[in-house]
């Protein structure tokens, strides 16, 4: 149905290799939209997205992890093809329908680089 791009091997074995994750899977779509599949020997798998100003991490079983990437691809991939750009309507009801969580390691305490 729509046309994703596997860019996996543009990582190298190492950068594949993330805390305690392992990147199984990446995909592109039209140059816009990336999924990726992180798996866990020791707890949830992680489903990483990006799509204009939508991103984040959503938490899934390991059973469950390929066919909730794949519903995901789909939902972010007919937004675009209507939107372009994710709507507020949609960001705001994918998070609460997949209960989308930030990445901790991109957040930090901004006063940390001052002295207050």
């Amino acid at each position: 149905m729509y046309n994703w791009e596997n860019v996996t091997d543009f990582f190298s074995e190492e950068d594949r290799h993330y805390k305690n994750t392992y990147m199984e899977i990446n995909e592109v779509y039209d140059g816009k939209i990336e999924v990726s599949l992180f798996s866990s020997k020791e707890g949830l798998y992680e489903i990483y997205f990006s799509y204009g100003i939508l991103y984040g991490i959503i938490y899934v079983d390991a059973e469950k992890a390929d066919s909730k990437r794949e519903d995901i691809k789909i939902e972010l991939a007919q937004e675009y093809q209507n939107h372009k750009e994710p709507t507020s309507e949609f960001i705001n009801s994918f998070c609460e329908k997949h209960k989308v969580r930030m990445p901790s390691d991109i957040l930090f305490d901004a006063s940390a680089l001052f002295d207050f």
